[in-house]
């Protein structure tokens, strides 16, 4: 494969890289160059999630050492499952089952416990490190990487160890490129910034886009919502699990919730069952949407690009509940050998139906 094949593979369906340049030196001077995601185990893995684990792939398939860091620790911070460190493993070992049903063999992989990390001296000493130079105004900012915002720091003081410890995560890993949402930009830009000051080498930044919750933006103002306002209000989240989809969701279930979702016709902005047609289904290779409708509302259409889609949707010619079940059907489809995986895998289902407990009751 070649450089520009990999750059094609690794920066493809995503919101940013900063920088492409950069990514371009690290494949034309390293063999293998290496990654991570740090993800926090904070419930049960809905499609959102999706973007980054298909992304992961991609990152294999280019060549690049992979680490994804099961943030166990600071999900415990973050008062994920009450602060229940034990059920915190748990839903770390479902995302790992997750991965695994759609493809990614743990072999592929490298996967490191954040409680290997803070067992080191050395993380500790990076992590000061990284506290002393630089501001607590500039941690309270970070803030948003984690679903909070500045004034919670002010009662709990942890809060502001957690964009500290995701830079020191980057620097004590000797990552090339750090992978992650775009709700994890502040963290990866204090990691480059701070790269500077301490000597480290700066990490490309590698941003997916966040899926718009099904609850869609209501009566707000597209051109008012910002960064920080869609990654803690509107993006699809596990604690809201009304706005969300499941991997694991059965077919008439995701039917149901798509039929409810925000969806005005000839709007593609954060329209959340568009940007599930664009972030994870023309995502797949040789996708194609097959619309049934009837023969007077002009008949079954086979949409063959994402382009295609939102240039039909946006002048009118595709409705929004005909949109919705032809999304249902595909997603449906697509999350089969998930459904087949837990049903066939009893260790994997008993652990599912635990967390499901402890989410309800949390």
């Amino acid at each position: 494969m070649s450089i520009e094949e990999k750059i094609s593979l690794v920066t493809r369906n995503t919101a940013e890289v900063i920088t492409v340049d950069e990514l371009r030196r690290v494949f034309e001077t390293k063999n293998k160059p290496r990654a991570y995601l740090g993800f926090e185990p904070s419930g049960l893995f809905h499609i959102g999630w999706l973007i980054w684990a298909f992304k992961v792939r991609d990152f294999i398939k280019a060549g690049i050492e992979f680490y994804l860091l099961a943030a166990t620790w600071h999900a415990w911070i973050n008062d994920k499952f009450g602060g229940d460190m034990e059920t915190i493993r748990k839903a770390a070992q479902h995302v790992l089952d997750v991965l695994e049903a759609i493809g990614i063999e743990r072999s592929a992989i490298r996967i490191i416990d954040a409680e290997d990390l803070v067992s080191d001296k050395d993380y500790w000493a990076i992590l000061l490190r990284v506290a002393k130079h630089n501001t607590l105004a500039r941690m309270k900012r970070a803030l948003t990487i984690m679903g909070r915002k500045a004034e919670e720091a002010e009662l709990d003081f942890s809060k502001l160890i957690y964009p500290a410890m995701q830079v020191t995560d980057i620097f004590y890993l000797d990552v090339d490129i750090a992978l992650g949402g775009m709700d994890q930009r502040k963290a990866h830009m204090l990691a480059r910034d701070t790269a500077e000051k301490l000597g480290y080498k700066k990490v490309i930044a590698v941003h997916t886009p966040l899926l718009t919750g099904l609850q869609g933006i209501g009566r707000m103002n597209p051109s008012e919502i910002d960064e920080t306002v869609h990654a803690t209000e509107l993006k699809m989240s596990k604690s809201k699990p009304e706005t969300a989809i499941f991997v694991y969701d059965s077919p008439e279930d995701i039917e149901k919730k798509l039929l409810k979702a925000y969806c005005p016709a000839r709007q593609v902005e954060y329209n959340p069952v568009i940007e599930i047609n664009k972030y994870i289904l023309f995502a797949q290779p040789g996708f194609k949407l097959v619309v049934e409708r009837p023969e007077k509302y002009g008949g079954t259409i086979v949409i063959e690009s994402y382009q295609e889609l939102e240039q039909l949707y946006r002048e009118g010619k595709l409705h929004p509940l005909d949109l919705k079940k032809a999304t249902a059907k595909a997603l449906a489809e697509l999350l089969k050998p998930v459904r087949e995986y837990f049903a066939n895998n009893t260790r994997a289902r008993e652990l599912l139906e635990e967390l499901k407990k402890a989410t309800i009751t949390r």
